[in-house]
């Protein structure tokens, strides 16, 4: 066997730390630029139609950022990534066909192309607010369910800040225009049982990018419900 042949089934060299970092800051830069241009945009344009037309561009790009970071990509992580992506994007089909889940509403052209009446691109975003509110939860020394419970409450936080912002550019809209407590409620009781899903699948549950992701997207659907009231 010739050495290039050898060499081909040594395991890769370790990243160097300093390198780990500035890909961080990298990806932290980049997420940064896409919600503060997005921030702009919808809070000051004259045409917000425009910057609306790349939020499921903006879901994706920063999906691949944020998964990008985790290192352990088992076949146990991808089963829980298809996993909630389904659980998600059902929960919503039946969500609106029912009303007993989450209320009566309906979804809006914003969020790109849809199937049965939900856009694809739901089940992604159940996926990220899942994943990165079960690792932030990892940082408090609790035990498993109350770990999942305060993850479920990360979640319902978020949805909290992104409510009037998506009524107010048809990422989705209610019946009679008025948000109902049920949306909430059924928000926890979905969150919950996934994070209970997270917290029993064994993969490495680290990503250094997670804190910065959700603190931007919090900010920014928070500072934007302020400036349309």
């Amino acid at each position: 066997m010739s050495a290039s042949e050898s060499t081909q089934h040594l395991p890769a060299p370790p990243v160097a730390p300093d390198t780990r970092l500035r890909r961080l800051r990298v990806a932290q830069g980049i997420l940064l630029l896409f919600h503060v241009t997005g921030f702009v945009g919808l809070a000051f344009s004259q045409n917000p139609a425009f910057y609306l037309q790349f939020v499921p561009l903006n879901l994706v790009l920063t999906a691949v950022l944020l998964f990008a970071f985790q290192r352990d990509r088992s076949f146990a992580f991808l089963s829980f990534c298809l996993t909630v992506v389904v659980v998600g994007f059902f929960v919503e089909v039946v969500g609106i066909r029912t009303g007993k889940i989450f209320g009566q509403y309906s979804y809006g052209a914003t969020l790109g192309f849809a199937w049965l009446g939900v856009p694809l691109i739901i089940g992604l975003n159940w996926l990220m607010l899942t994943y990165m509110t079960g690792i932030l939860a990892r940082y408090l020394p609790l035990p498993g369910f109350v770990r999942a419970v305060a993850a479920a409450l990360l979640m319902v936080g978020m949805d909290i800040c992104l409510e009037p912002v998506a009524v107010r550019y048809d990422f989705w809209t209610w019946a009679y225009d008025l948000i109902p407590l049920q949306n909430f409620k059924g928000w926890f009781a979905v969150a919950l049982i996934l994070q209970v899903y997270f917290n029993r699948t064994d993969f490495e549950k680290r990503n250094p990018l997670v804190p910065f992701v959700y603190l931007v997207q919090l900010l920014f659907f928070f500072g934007l419900s302020w400036f349309i009231r």
